[in-house]
Parts: C-alpha cells; structure tokens; sequence
C-alpha cells in the first residue's frame, strides 16, 4: 500500500515563508539597534552590553494586544498592533523611572502571509526607534489547531535599566500629594473584546462613519497606544515622579491602586477632565453601566502619576512641554488601602 508523503507545509506550516518574511525584515529590525547590541539579526539570542551605570536594576515588562489584534486585521492596519505592543511595554518600564534598552517580540498565527508579518514588524521597529528600543529578537510562530483560521497574537516584552537609588514605586507617596493625569489616545489595548460584541450585536462595519466620532469606526477605536516615556523621565528627572500608574485592564481604579502604599487612599475626580467621545459612544451604544466602563476602560486617562502639591504646575508644564496634555486630577489623602473614584 502506498501513502502519500508528508510534509511540513502539507500540515499547515510553511518553514520557507516565514524564513524569508524575517529575512527580508532584517534591515528594519538592524534599524534598531544602538552601539549597546552585538551581534546581528537571526542568532539563537540577543546580546546587549549594559554599561555606564552605577547600580543597575534591570526593569522587565510583556504584555499583548488583546483582540485588537483581530480588528487591526479586518481594517488593514496591522502595523498598528505592532507599535502598540512596543509601546505599552515601554510605558510599563517608564512608570517606574527606567529607561527602556531593547525589546523582544512574539508573533503567533494559524497561518502567516508575508504582508501580515512584514506590517507587524514595520509597526514594531517603528516604535522601537521613536522609543530608542533596540529589538534584540524574537518569535513568528505558526500553529495551526492553537490559533483559529484568523486569529493572531501579537505580544512584546520590553527591558529597561534604572538606577537602583532612584527606582519609583509609589513607597513615596504622601498624603497631600495630587494626581496628575495624562490624556489617552482612544481605548490603547484594553476592553476590545467588549466592543467587538457591540460590533456584532449592532452588526456596524469598520468603515461605518459615525458622526459624533468625527469620522469612520475603525479610526476611533484603532488609534495607536501613547507612550508616556518622555514626560514620565522628565518628571522623575526632576524629582518629582513619587508613584505613576499606566491605565490597562482594571481602569483608573484597579491600576492606581496597585503603587499605592499602606495607609494612603487616592481621591479622584471624575469632572476633572473630559472624557473623551469614543468611550460615550460605546456606553450610549452598548447600554454600559458607568461602573463597567469605568472598570474596563481607560476612559481618557492613560497614565497616572503622583507628584508633590507643591509643584504640580511644574508637573503639568512638563507633560505639556512633551506633548502630551494632562490634568490634575485628584489627591492623596489618609485612609483604607484603595481608589475613590467622586
């Protein structure tokens, strides 16, 4: 009896066009690099030299895009997902006042097509240089009866250094000290799934044009994730990041709580700033109860960060000097471990 023979593309992974998509990718991800990274494009790991600092503490964070991932792919804008996955982990490094060296990347699909790989990777090294971020490596992985015909991950962990004397983790927050808010581009990565039922229930296209949202759909709820390195290193420059909080899964609440120390509650005022319409769409759209969007979303609010009463306004030139609008949005004050949001 004669079988047929098997082979690897047969199953479903195709070894020669995920080789080559990589390797034609080579040159963007060397675009990367700084004179810290030795070594070159396709070695078994990256190699990075960290020098000029006195006692350094190495600063991780990985994170995904969530189910933005799969609206980023029926609009056509996969680079998106790829700045967003740099970003985020850069913001998470920065809260904590280190500044981010390199980054790796996981890419996951049933099936790759080199368009879908190449606008990932435009998006990643993209951030990577605006970021000074080197990518130093990483994973295109092809697992079919893992991941659905359409499905996708895309996920970056990103490695930065801080001074160990000069590590910010909210142990310095007081009671008295105000709450500093910087302004979101839209919903970052969080809460898409929610509003990917809302899109099926009202059965809306991507390319729907929805006035009070000032144009199609997919604009308002594809807008790249901020980053917040640059006014969160010159605030902590200048001494007076005391704790910060970047605003993902669990909303205002669930991530300021998280760097606040024993006996120090946080008092936050909801008409401190506008929230923006996309989140107001999606309420009005969805029947969503307010304690739900509060709890899902960013609502405006990307990243949060305590600083001294008495320099505040110094606090809110800075943010705004680095383009990133921002509020004062709430204070300090003794109490139970915890967020009020008034």
């Amino acid at each position: 009896m004669t079988h047929t023979r098997l082979t690897y593309k047969e199953a479903g992974v195709d070894r020669a066009a995920a080789g080559a998509v990589i390797g034609a990718s080579a040159d963007r991800i060397r675009s990367t690099y700084s004179s810290r990274v030795i070594g070159d494009v396709g070695h078994f790991a990256g190699l990075f030299r960290l020098n000029g600092f006195r006692d350094p503490v190495l600063v991780s964070s990985i994170d995904g895009v969530g189910t933005k991932a799969l609206l980023a792919s029926a609009a056509g804008r996969l680079d998106v997902i790829g700045r967003d996955a740099i970003v985020h982990g850069v913001n998470d490094v920065a809260v904590v006042g280190a500044t981010p060296l390199f980054a790796l990347d996981y890419l996951a699909a049933a099936q790759w097509d080199s368009g879908a790989v190449a606008a990932i990777i435009d998006g990643i090294t993209a951030a990577c240089r605006d970021e000074g971020v080197a990518l130093l490596g990483g994973e295109t992985a092809q697992m079919p009866g893992v991941y659905a015909e359409r499905g996708l991950d895309v996920v970056a962990c990103v490695v930065g250094v801080v001074e160990r004397d000069e590590v910010c983790e909210g142990r310095a927050i007081r009671p008295g000290d105000l709450i500093l808010g910087m302004a979101s581009a839209g919903l970052h990565t969080n809460g898409y799934t929610l509003v990917r039922t809302l899109i099926t229930k009202r059965r809306w296209s991507l390319g729907d044009v929805v006035a009070e949202l000032g144009g199609p759909l997919r604009d308002a709820l594809l807008a790249p994730h901020r980053s917040y390195r640059k006014p969160l290193q010159a605030l902590s420059r200048a001494g007076l990041l005391r704790g910060a909080a970047h605003v993902t899964g669990g909303g205002i609440a669930g991530n300021l709580a998280r760097v606040l120390p024993p006996g120090t509650r946080a008092q936050v005022s909801r008409d401190a700033w506008t929230v923006p319409p996309v989140f107001q769409f999606i309420a009005q759209a969805g029947n969503v109860e307010d304690a739900e969007m509060f709890a899902t979303f960013n609502m405006g609010l990307g990243m949060l960060a305590v600083v001294p009463k008495e320099r505040a306004g110094i606090a809110l030139d800075m943010c705004r000097a680095h383009g990133t609008e921002a509020w004062l949005v709430g204070e300090m004050i003794s109490g139970e471990h915890g967020v009020n949001l008034i």
